[in-house]
């Protein structure tokens, strides 16, 4: 049997944000220990750090330097909820360097997906603020190396976190070869990912009044975002994957279950294998009930199966 790429660093698990925080490592342990209990043949690749002229793409240089340069040997807030630790800035550069090695796997052809299981996550980190748990928009550094690298003309970048990923529409919303589709819960942090904004054409957001479930979900994809993506013919499509939609996620009031997403990428395969030949890298945002959130990455990971056989 065939399986996606699978990539995650133990690096990533020593982000330490402080007692209580919501994205605690305890994350990413639920997350592999679930995929690896399911396809215990699953072979996990080691994510290589990200370079800064990589991060460079998307990042200013002073926010490079404050996330790999300031001295950690005490945890630094720089602001309510996202924090500096002796493990961040390794674990950033893991992250963002998994999103890199992917798209070089599926680009070379050793894979056609990918799923990339790091931590921080990254779509809340703007071009020059890290802010919303994320330090680097690793996501971002994916698209571009993309774009810069491999010479692609169009890719698309598709956020189903709860939270929208205004980081990564911020970094893109000028740059037509990136197409960026977003569903998220409105009101709710960071406000932002209304409807009206629209990039140069290459943003597309389907906000979801809280408490909105599956029926909202699948109609704001199946009507409107996943027709602009066919519509756009990705040369590779980019995955925000975050679950905190879930019912039992803490941090928002969405009521989607483990099929919804199971559902959704299985959308979002067919799509990829009509225009680039199944080309997908998934990389984890948001969720933060464990149970829920193990669920939901098997469920994800699971459809990102289809067709590799």
């Amino acid at each position: 049997m065939s399986l996606p790429r699978a990539y995650t660093h133990p690096a990533c698990a020593t982000h330490d944000p402080g007692p209580g925080h919501a994205e605690r490592p305890a994350r990413l342990a639920a997350v592999t220990d679930a995929v690896a209990a399911a396809w215990p043949m699953l072979e996990w690749h080691h994510a290589p750090a990200a370079t800064r002229g990589q991060l460079s793409r998307v990042h200013d240089e002073a926010l490079i330097a404050l996330v790999l340069d300031t001295p950690s040997a005490d945890r630094i807030a720089l602001d309510p909820d996202t924090f500096l630790g002796p493990g961040s800035a390794d674990a950033a550069l893991r992250a963002a360097g998994a999103g890199v090695a992917a798209v070089d796997a599926v680009m070379a052809g050793q894979a056609r997906r990918a799923f990339c299981a790091v931590r921080p996550p990254g779509h809340h980190a703007t071009g020059s603020v890290a802010m919303g748990f994320c330090l680097f928009n690793s996501i971002a550094v994916a698209a571009a190396h993309a774009c810069e690298h491999h010479g692609l003309e169009r890719v698309a970048v598709v956020d189903f976190d709860v939270h929208h990923g205004n980081g990564t529409q911020d970094i893109f919303d000028t740059d037509p070869r990136v197409l960026f589709l977003s569903s998220h819960q409105a009101p709710l942090y960071p406000d932002s990912g209304y409807a009206s904004e629209r990039g140069v054409g290459n943003v597309l957001n389907a906000p979801l009044h809280p408490g909105a479930g599956s029926t909202e979900f699948r109609r704001a994809w199946s009507e409107t975002l996943l027709p602009a993506l066919d519509g756009f013919r990705p040369q590779l499509v980019l995955v925000s994957a975050g679950f905190d939609g879930h019912s039992l996620d803490p941090l928002a009031q969405l009521q989607l279950e483990a099929a919804d997403y199971a559902w959704l990428t299985g959308e979002l395969v067919a799509i990829a294998l009509r225009h680039c030949q199944g080309r997908i890298v998934s990389m984890l945002e948001g969720g933060y009930d464990l149970q829920a959130l193990a669920e939901c990455s098997v469920a994800h990971f699971g459809a990102l199966t289809a067709a590799l056989d």
